[in-house]
């Protein structure tokens, strides 16, 4: 069997994220891991819910539902797996949490105006919510103790990172790209500051 040889994806060129996770995240993340993976699981579903949601809505971009179809049926195998990291070590699904750092970026989706500025902000807000996850599941890969988690976390950050760069390359599609990148930019400092605002909690992916 091949040696298992991680290499990670780095977050200031690939990611863009401006600010990174408090590292007392991942210490008490990594103690309360039942209350991790049940939002994870929730986190992969909601994911899955949302390429649907964009594919139902703009049904005449080929190349949109192309894609978001293959990344719909991954996020979806991604619950599937957490679903099984949970039964592994005899824990529940347990109730969904309210995802206070989604819903407050989700705020920042823009109302009104041209359809294609609606897409282009929802394509990368959807970006972001995939960068974040893939920077805390670098933490989670480089620091949880279990061996078996770390290495499945490996393989969910470099999944997440290439959500980040095909919703990114989508609003490129069907935007102009210069007003994308001066968007996204905006959404990135604003997505630090939402991070910084939000209180360092134990049962929470984001």
């Amino acid at each position: 069997m091949a040696e298992f040889t991680p290499s990670e994806p780095k977050e200031k060129t690939i990611l863009k994220l401006k600010l990174n996770t408090d590292p007392r995240w991942v210490d008490i993340a990594s103690k309360n891991i039942e209350d991790i993976l049940v939002d994870h699981a929730y986190c992969e579903q909601k994911a899955a819910s949302t390429g649907i949601s964009l594919i139902v809505k703009y049904p005449e971009k080929a190349r949109l539902v192309d894609e978001l179809t293959d990344l719909v049926a991954e996020e979806w195998a991604h619950f599937e797996r957490v679903l099984q990291e949970l039964r592994k070590r005899g824990f529940a699904l347990g109730r969904q949490r309210r995802d206070e750092y989604v819903v407050q970026l989700m705020t920042h989706v823009r109302k009104g105006g041209a359809r294609e500025r609606q897409l282009m902000d929802q394509l990368l807000v959807s970006a972001l919510i995939e960068a974040r996850s893939c920077e805390r599941f670098k933490l989670l890969w480089k620091h949880i103790p279990d061996p078996d988690l770390s290495k499945f976390y490996y393989e969910l950050m470099v999944s997440e990172a290439g959500h980040f760069v095909a919703y990114v390359d989508l609003a490129k599609e069907y935007c102009d790209p210069k007003e994308v990148e001066a968007r996204l930019q905006e959404l990135l400092k604003i997505e630090g500051e939402i991070v910084t605002n939000l209180p360092v909690r134990d049962d929470r992916m984001h």
